[in-house]
């Protein structure tokens, strides 16, 4: 299975929108309004791409000399193959060539030991987004 992970193309933003409609609302039940944010139109989206289609998304928000990593979702039949791993050091090599020393994410808990397999540590107590318990979590980059 090759998978292409890259930055998107703006014209590809509302297929990687459409992934995480299908993972966070529709699958996780995050409210519908609070899905889309307006980091969206500062932030630099990326998909992982099969066949020429795009089965996962992410994107880095760059706030001075880090990067935020959110909105992370591969679509449910593709989870499990490495997808999501390939994403985020995708994105984790972009911030690295722009300089940054850091990167963090909040990750659900039940992510954490993926995260965690990336290389990113827990840092803080746990919080609530969007009705989801969430940790911070960061990676020196």
């Amino acid at each position: 299975m090759k998978i292409i992970c890259r930055k998107l193309y703006e014209h590809e933003f509302e297929q990687a929108l459409a992934i995480r409609f299908k993972v966070f609302v529709d699958e996780q039940k995050v409210p519908v309004e609070e899905e889309r944010d307006s980091y969206d139109s500062t932030a630099v989206h990326f998909g992982a791409f099969y066949q020429n289609q795009i089965i996962g998304t992410g994107r880095v928000i760059i706030i001075d000399d880090k990067g935020k990593i959110g909105r992370l979702a591969v679509l449910k039949q593709y989870r499990g193959l490495g997808i999501g791993m390939t994403l985020i050091n995708t994105i984790v090599d972009y911030c690295k060539e722009l300089g940054l020393r850091e990167v963090c994410l909040g990750a659900q808990l039940q992510a954490i030991p993926f995260y965690e397999k990336a290389g990113f540590k827990v840092e803080g107590d746990i919080f609530d987004d969007a009705g989801i318990p969430h940790r911070t979590m960061g990676k020196k980059i």
